[in-house]
C-alpha cells in the first residue's frame, strides 16, 4: 500500500460510554475535541508535541498512543513507515470517563487512513476493529468514529456499530472533577455474577433508552436506570456517585460517564435552566468541578490532506 500525502490534520470527539443502562455497549459522543496535526518526515525521528490535556504527563515519542495505533495501522496495511511529527491539542479531560484513549487511538489510525495513497482502502468498520484491538471494547471507540450516538457489540466476525437518532433537543452536561479514575480500577470493583432480576432491569432500560434518545426525552429519568455497574463502584468514585444521586433525586437524568468519574446529565433543551438552578444549590458539592455543556457532535472523526498551500 502507498502513501499519498505527508501532512494531515485529525479531529475527533470526547464519547461518554454506558449512558447508564447501556453497560459495553451505548456511546454518545458530544462536542469537546482532541485535534492533530501529523507529518511525515524524511527521518527517523519522532517527535510529540501535546498541549492542553495530558500535557507534560504523556509519552512523546514512539510510545505515545497516537503513535503507535498510526504505526500500527500501516503496518496491517503494508505501508511504509517513516519519521513523524505530531502536534496534539488536547481538549479531552485524560482519566475522566469520556474517551480520551479511544479518541487518541481513533486519531492514530483515521490518521493513517488519511495517509494513504487510497484512504478507501480502510473502511469505517476496519477502523472500528482496529481501534477496539486496543481498547478492549468498541463502546467509545463506536461513536467517536460515527459522531451522535451508537450502540456496538461484537460477534465471531469481530467489531460491530450501528448509529441511533438522538433527538435535537437533547442537551448533555459534563460535570468534570479535579480527580481521575483509571479504567482498570472501575472495573476491578465489578462482580463476575450479577442477579438475573438485575440483568433484565438493565436490558429493558437499555430497549427503552434507545426511544427515549430518539424521540422521548421525556423518559430519559427511567431511561438511564442502571444496576449493573454504577452502584457497584460507589466506593471508588465516591463523590460522583453522592452527585448522580442527588441529580436523580431532582428529576434529572444523570449517568456516570464511561469508568468515570465524569457525571454525564442528559436534559431536553427547555430543563437546562432548571438543571443549572440545581447544580447552583449544590455548589459546595461541586467545588473543583467544570460544568461543560459540549452538545452533541454529530461529525465524528474527520481527517484532512494539507496542501502545500496551507
Amino acid at each position: 500500500m502507498q502513501l499519498g500525502a505527508d501532512h494531515v490534520i485529525v479531529r475527533v470527539p470526547a464519547t461518554s460510554a454506558n449512558l447508564g443502562p447501556g453497560f459495553d455497549a451505548l456511546g454518545l459522543a458530544v462536542g469537546l475535541y482532541d485535534e492533530l496535526d501529523v507529518r511525515l518526515v524524511a527521518s527517523d525521528d519522532v517527535v510529540v508535541e501535546v498541549h492542553g490535556e495530558g500535557a507534560g504527563q504523556v509519552p512523546t515519542g514512539e510510545d505515545h498512543l497516537v503513535v503507535r495505533a498510526l504505526r500500527h495501522t500501516l503496518d496491517l496495511l503494508g505501508a511504509p513507515q517513516t519519521g513523524l511529527r505530531l502536534t496534539c491539542a488536547n481538549s479531552i479531560p485524560h482519566g475522566r470517563g469520556l474517551g480520551s484513549s479511544a479518541a487518541a487511538v481513533v486519531s492514530g489510525v483515521v490518521a493513517a487512513r488519511a495517509l494513504l495513497a487510497d484512504p478507501r482502502a480502510l473502511d469505517s468498520r476496519s477502523v472500528l476493529a482496529i481501534a477496539t484491538e486496543f481498547e478492549g471494547h468498541p463502546d467509545n471507540a463506536a461513536p467517536a468514529i460515527m459522531g451522535g450516538a451508537a450502540v456496538a457489540w461484537t460477534d465471531a466476525d469481530g467489531p460491530n456499530a450501528v448509529g441511533l437518532d438522538v433527538d435535537a433537543s437533547i442537551i448533555p452536561t459534563v460535570l468534570i472533577p479535579e480527580s481521575r479514575l483509571a479504567t482498570s480500577r472501575a472495573r476491578a470493583v465489578l462482580p463476575d455474577v450479577v442477579p438475573h432480576a438485575d440483568a433484565a432491569f438493565n436490558s429493558g432500560r437499555a430497549a427503552l433508552l434507545v426511544e427515549a434518545l430518539a424521540r422521548r426525552p421525556e423518559l430519559l429519568l427511567e431511561a438511564t436506570e442502571d444496576r449493573l455497574h454504577q452502584g457497584y463502584r460507589a466506593g471508588v468514585m465516591s463523590a460522583s456517585w453522592e452527585l448522580l444521586r442527588a441529580l436523580r433525586a431532582e428529576g434529572f437524568a444523570a449517568t456516570v460517564s464511561g469508568a468515570g468519574p465524569t457525571v454525564l446529565v442528559l436534559t431536553a433543551q427547555e430543563a437546562t435552566a432548571a438543571l443549572d438552578a440545581t447544580l447552583a444549590g449544590l455548589v459546595d458539592g461541586l467545588a473543583g468541578w467544570r460544568v461543560l455543556r459540549p452538545g452533541v457532535d454529530d461529525g465524528g472523526a474527520r481527517a484532512r490532506r494539507v496542501t502545500v498551500s496551507e
